[in-house]
């Protein structure tokens, strides 16, 4: 026999309203009650009709989180701590992948604006913040994250990155390098432009050419470094900066097969935003410019939660800052 919602009032000896508001928390209850009626909860192995919630409230509780690459484990532990933050209040996560594709991206938002979650966090692929913008719902609850667009229409939660660029370029021309070549995820991308445009003031300000043979492109996918690597060893580059974790791990590991050693043939700085068993082995010989990713993902699920239960609050924009961590000195 199904285990009711009167069942569970009965044993927590307190109102079945008393035990609607303790789940959906729309009213006050004292901690002690709230843990007689969580005790026969778990003791009766009741759960609530999320249905029929949704219909009294209007909510599904159901946030969606589109991402560019769901096999990037940076997206994958953001998706984890985003995941984390909402269960504790109740939320349940449904995930998109786009693959870096606007096409599918469109069809994500298109159907997850269609009712079928509360409010969405994106990791937008975009080049166009005005297809993007006719995509959305008026007032319907969303969050850039980690990514976003020049004219600040939507609420976000990012990181900045230009200082730890900036700084590590600049050591490493103090440590007598003159070719440092960067490699940058897709142009396209508010995250690419911030930290290429860092790079760009640190060559200015160091002296050096702005070479813009010393600048290419990969993306957030597996497998798109090594052609930068290619073409960037063949210019004779003496250092390099590599801004996106999986580019930086498959560098490590291609830089080893062509028998180069870091600090003695190369200088690396490598941006580290999720755990790797590479990374250990090569830290004291990079310089590493490590992402607040787990951080990030919490930020991003308490923006969210705050825009559903005010869709008209103002426009958020919060920042997190990046760690710089230069190499051991010999």
């Amino acid at each position: 026999m199904k285990v009711t919602i009167s069942d569970v009032a009965r044993l927590a000896g307190v109102s079945t309203a008393t035990v609607s508001h303790t789940i959906n928390e729309t009213r006050y209850v004292s901690d002690e009650t709230r843990e007689k009626v969580y005790a026969a909860i778990k003791q009766l192995g009741y759960t609530p009709d999320a249905s029929a919630r949704s219909f009294r409230t209007g909510k599904k509780r159901t946030v969606g989180f589109i991402v560019p690459d769901i096999s990037n484990r940076f997206f994958g532990t953001m998706i984890e701590s985003v995941e984390n933050y909402l269960s504790t209040k109740g939320y349940h996560l449904i995930i998109a992948n786009t693959k870096e594709n606007m096409d599918r991206e469109e069809t994500n938002l298109r159907l997850l604006t269609a009712g079928l979650v509360d409010g969405l966090l994106v990791a937008s692929t975009m080049d166009d913040p005005e297809r993007f913008r006719s995509l959305i719902p008026t007032g319907f609850p969303l969050v850039l994250v980690d990514r976003t667009f020049d004219d600040n229409s939507f609420s976000s939660v990012s990181v900045s990155n230009f200082q730890p660029i900036y700084r590590a370029v600049c050591r490493l021309y103090q440590r007598g390098k003159r070719r440092i070549g960067i490699i940058g995820g897709l142009p396209r991308l508010s995250s690419t432009k911030e930290r290429i445009s860092a790079y760009r003031h640190a060559i200015v300000d160091c002296g050096l050419p702005d070479d813009e043979e010393l600048i290419v492109y990969g993306d957030s996918m597996e497998r798109s470094a090594r052609a930068c690597l290619d073409a960037l060893l063949a210019r004779s580059c003496d250092a390099l900066v590599v801004c996106q974790g999986l580019m930086a791990s498959e560098t490590l590991i291609y830089l080893n097969q062509k028998g180069l050693t870091l600090k003695r043939d190369i200088e690396l700085v490598a941006f580290v935003d999720f755990d790797s068993n590479i990374n250990p082995l090569f830290s004291d010989k990079m310089d590493c410019i490590i992402q607040p990713v787990e951080d990030l993902g919490l930020s991003a699920g308490e923006q969210i939660l705050r825009r559903i239960e005010d869709p008209e609050a103002p426009i958020f924009e919060k920042i997190l800052t990046s760690a710089y961590r230069p190499a051991a000195e010999a």
